[in-house]
């Protein structure tokens, strides 16, 4: 077949074979092109958030990251809160989401009957596109009363005597905020993990039961260990997802810049004063804090995801190779 491909190129006219390479050199070059414009957004991006912090970079320098009072009106602005708070509310709902998402990404590939697969499918990519001001709404009143009436005080009476568990119970908090980042992260790492072990090879299933494995050893070892480095870049999808959510955090986390250990105090994350206090920043230095908001969590983000790269490749294994 390549030898006649070849031959039949050799014959086409020159004229033919000139539009042909034109055409793949288009082809690369604008290939090569939208690849580039996805870092040139995000330099921009950068570049934005940079040139609009400059005078809270001057003002603060390190000390905006150190510091933890946030009081605009003395001028008195440290991050160290928000930041606490966003990686808080985002390790609270991976804690819940990943084991939650690849339970159900592997009971929907190796264990349910096939005329329930796509119903509970579509219904994962339904909850998927529920707008996160909904979720907010819902999280407001139903889950944080629910919350405050009855998770709350249950966890308190059987781990109070942990700090994560002590403290007055109002309901808003920094747990309530993971679970509901928690509840529109599922959905993501649901449908990536359901792929990727939709991908993995049959040849593995069929040569663990020809050796004897058990339905459950098959799923642990033949599937889930070999596609473990593609479930472990869903989760990444869905911790970038978490640290930048925004609506529905705002709503259930209290919104109070403070560091506390207790997961029943209120919170604040990176995203949420962003979107509380913007619009409310009257002076030039509050207004460039607030970039300079906008720049500690792209940082953040960057930073997270570069670990969680550089932990897959040290830990993660051969993981499932893509397919020629």
């Amino acid at each position: 077949m390549a030898k006649a491909a070849a031959k039949t190129e050799l014959q086409a006219p020159p004229e033919k074979l000139v539009q042909r390479r034109w055409g793949d050199a288009v082809f690369e070059r604008t290939s090569l092109l939208t690849a580039l414009s996805v870092f040139a957004l995000l330099a921009l991006t950068g570049y934005e958030l940079a040139h609009g912090s400059r005078l809270a970079l001057h003002k603060f320098g390190w000390r905006f990251l150190a510091g933890s009072e946030w009081n605009p009106v003395s001028e008195q602005l440290g991050a160290l809160p928000f930041i606490f708070g966003t990686l808080v509310s985002s390790a609270i709902a991976l804690l819940i989401a990943v084991p939650l998402s690849i339970a159900t990404a592997v009971y929907l590939t190796e264990l349910a009957p096939q005329w329930l697969r796509q119903p509970l499918t579509l219904f994962i990519e339904l909850l998927a596109a529920v707008p996160s001001v909904i979720l907010g709404l819902w999280g407001i009143y139903v889950m944080v009363p629910w919350l405050r009436e009855h998770l709350f005080p249950l966890l308190k009476t059987t781990f109070g005597f942990l700090p994560l568990f002590q403290g007055p119970i109002y309901g808003v908090s920094m747990l309530a905020g993971g679970i509901i980042i928690a509840i529109m992260i599922v959905p993501i790492i649901t449908s990536v993990s359901r792929e990727i072990l939709r991908s993995v090879p049959g040849l593995q299933r069929e040569a663990a039961y020809a050796l004897g494995a058990t339905r459950w050893e098959v799923t642990r070892i033949a599937v889930l260990g070999y596609a473990k480095k593609g479930l472990f870049g869903a989760v990444i999808l869905g911790l970038g997802r978490a640290l930048g959510e925004t609506m529905a955090v705002t709503m259930v986390i209290g919104n109070t810049p403070q560091i506390k250990a207790s997961l029943f105090a209120p919170g604040y994350t990176l995203a949420s004063v962003i979107a509380n206090e913007f619009t409310e920043a009257t002076t030039d230095v509050y207004l460039s804090a607030l970039f300079e908001i906008g720049l500690v969590l792209l940082g953040v983000t960057i930073l997270v995801n570069v670990a969680a790269q550089l932990l897959l490749k040290t830990f993660g294994g051969p993981g499932v190779k893509p397919q020629n």
